[in-house]
């Protein structure tokens, strides 16, 4: 592999560069209605449970309702029930909820063998940065390889040139080159010119042209590198060897690092060069580029809090030119390795090269989106035309024509590293509209004011909405990403529902019907549709209670219990298939054996009135002698719990 100035820098200088657990409470409604009760499902369910009852789904509704209010070491006895049921298609989800909440009660081990599960189900992938590095992340570089035009620059020489940077309609860049000076100074590790910084004019589409040397104030004996300008051109930043006013400054171990300078236009001079008050002789400060509005300057530093070999941090510039507190830009960002020569754009994207991040080898270029909150979209590789195995960096686009400038030292250069300009011609983001509505299971009724959260596939939080007067929500999201959408109100049980986007532009439909937790029934509705209890189960031709049936009517003698004054009519019906005699005499042995388990069980007897309809009442054309499908006769035989008295 060629020497090139980049590594050659780095030898002189010694420089390399919730889950959602907010508690939101169900409110209970305070006003009262004539003639109607509230029944509160999950506080029935918790009963039922502690009698020794058991469902999956009962399990699943328990620990969810303690799990998304934060009460985790609920959720977590609910959860070990459900995995105590060794249910084997349980959603991934479920791994990674329980896994938090016995983390939550210590028990981590345990939580590290669920997050093992969690992961291979997602196909080995997870949360943290070292099994990210395990997908099979070619894929993503080819799928964002082809997007690019790419020639030589036309300014590279047989030496290093490279970092570009807009000023006005020209280019800046450093380079390497030998201007014939009898002055110019060679570093004897490499045999190559110090850097300085050269300018060149913009043709069509961005064509260079002849390259000049710049400001004579700003080149020095030594390196200097990576300008970034404000955008009235008055003000830039640049990268040099500890070296100002004809001073030079070491570190510890005499070696002259590399600090970042700023410049002030005067009279179409380059003057005021001081160097920036978080520069250091110890550490090193390099590559600054602008955010759009002037207001943050990036940077690659190795100073003290640095994640890898090198980090990029954010700095804010005040009004009165002082400056804040340098901030690491994290580990969605940085890496064990080098994140180095960072640029951002006014489509609030950063790229950066790092060798640290899955790429081709040496350094890539990757690109992330800056949030409005200040972190950063996951991290993606810019695809194999900019990218080589050998190092690509210093990435700059002007965002209207599409067309930039990066350095590579890839086979066929001119130089140890060469400019190229490249067209892209198809943006990496693919976005989709999500969207759908919020509505009530059994009646369909739109849900406004419902809290809608964006989950991505390690289920961190990616956005939040309400949705509006129509029940409405709508995020935007990535192309062939799978998330999770959660959706709550008080009053309805949380509902949550994973979403794979397709991989193309477009919009992607998901309604969500949330289910009344609090079921409001008066005066003849039948109390099973609270629980969904369409039957009451018998053995074939038999009357006594099965343990499925028990476990129902648990439900309904807890309800009786929470409302002394309720009454109940208990109905049985059978399909037409049999005699009309025998169906008449099975049902009303059924609701005969339903009504003396409620009564063994402490109801009295006033309280309870019912008989077998047999076949007198069905529900749909399935007479005698009318040829019905299975689910059909199933409609007919049913169990009701019709409430005569409140």
């Amino acid at each position: 592999m060629k020497n090139n100035i980049l590594f050659c820098i780095t030898l002189i200088i010694a420089f390399s560069f919730n889950v959602y657990s907010q508690k939101e409470k169900v409110k209970v409604a305070d006003k009262k209605y004539d003639n109607y009760a509230y029944i509160d499902a999950i506080k029935t369910y918790e009963k039922v449970a502690e009698k020794g009852y058991k469902s999956a789904d009962m399990f699943k509704k328990l620990g969810n309702s303690y799990y998304f209010n934060a009460e985790l070491e609920k959720a977590a006895k609910w959860y070990g029930e459900l995995f105590a049921m060794k249910t084997t298609d349980l959603d991934p989800e479920y791994y990674f909820r329980y896994a938090q909440s016995l983390r939550s009660i210590g028990q981590n081990d345990k939580a590290n063998e669920l997050l093992e599960l969690f992961n291979q189900k997602l196909g080995n992938d997870s949360r943290g940065r070292l099994f990210m590095k395990n997908v099979n992340y070619l894929d993503a570089i080819k799928a964002n390889s082809g997007r690019y035009k790419i020639e030589d620059a036309g300014i590279n020489s047989i030496y290093s040139d490279y970092g570009t940077a807009f000023f006005s309609n020209e280019i800046v860049f450093a380079s390497a080159r030998d201007t014939g000076s009898l002055g110019q100074r060679k570093h004897k590790w490499t045999n190559q010119y110090f850097t300085n910084l050269y300018t060149t004019g913009l043709g069509e589409n961005m064509t260079p042209g002849k390259p000049q040397k710049f400001d004579e104030k700003i080149n020095s004996k030594f390196h200097e590198s990576t300008p970034a300008f404000t955008k009235d051109g008055k003000t830039m930043y640049f990268t040099r060897n500890n070296y100002l006013d004809g001073k030079k400054g070491k570190d510890a171990n005499k070696i002259t690092l590399i600090k970042i300078y700023k410049a002030t236009l005067e009279n179409g001079t380059w003057s005021n060069i001081t160097e920036l008050p978080f520069n250091s002789d110890n550490y090193s400060v390099a590559h600054p580029t602008l955010s759009p509005d002037g207001k943050t300057l990036y940077f690659a530093s190795d100073m003290p809090g640095t994640i890898g070999l090198s980090d990029l941090y954010k700095v804010q510039i005040n009004e009165n030119g002082t400056y804040g507190i340098p901030e690491n830009l994290g580990q969605t960002i940085n890496t064990e390795g080098r994140e180095t020569f960072p640029f951002v754009n006014d489509e609030n994207e950063i790229y950066f090269a790092s060798d640290g991040h899955p790429g081709l080898g040496g350094l890539d270029v990757f690109v992330s989106t800056i949030k409005a909150n200040g972190t950063f979209e996951e991290v993606q590789n810019v695809g194999a035309d900019i990218n080589s195995p050998k190092d690509d960096f210093a990435y700059l686009i002007d965002t209207k024509s599409r067309r930039g400038f990066f350095t590579s030292n890839r086979d066929g250069g001119l130089g140890y590293d060469d400019i190229y300009k490249f067209l892209e011609q198809k943006k990496i983001t693919c976005q989709q509209l999500l969207y759908g509505e919020i509505t009530d299971l059994v009646t369909a009724e739109l849900l406004p004011d419902a809290k809608v959260t964006l989950f991505d596939n390690q289920f961190n939080v990616v956005n939040t909405t309400i949705s509006d007067e129509k029940g409405n929500y709508s995020f935007t999201v990535e192309c062939g990403k799978t998330y999770y959408v959660r959706a709550q109100k008080p009053e309805y049980t949380t509902k949550e529902q994973m979403i794979v986007i397709a991989d193309e532009n477009g919009k992607t439909y998901l309604p969500i019907a949330l289910e009344n937790a609090k079921c409001k029934v008066t005066i003849g509705d039948d109390l099973g549709k609270c629980f969904n209890i369409k039957m009451i189960y018998f053995d074939l031709d038999k009357s006594n209670i099965r343990q499925e049936a028990a476990f129902d009517l648990e439900k309904i003698l807890d309800v009786l219990n929470q409302n002394p004054t309720m009454k109940l009519d208990i109905r049985s019906h059978t399909d037409s298939r049999q005699t009309f005699k025998y169906n008449e005499a099975l049902s009303d042995r059924r609701a005969k054996s339903t009504i003396n388990w409620l009564i063994k069980n402490g109801v009295n007897t006033n309280r309870l009135t019912g008989k077998g309809y047999g076949e007198t009442q069905l529900v749909n054309k399935c007479a005698d002698d009318v040829e019905c499908t299975e689910e059909d006769h199933q409609l007919n035989r049913r169990s009701e719990f019709i409430i005569t008295a409140l």
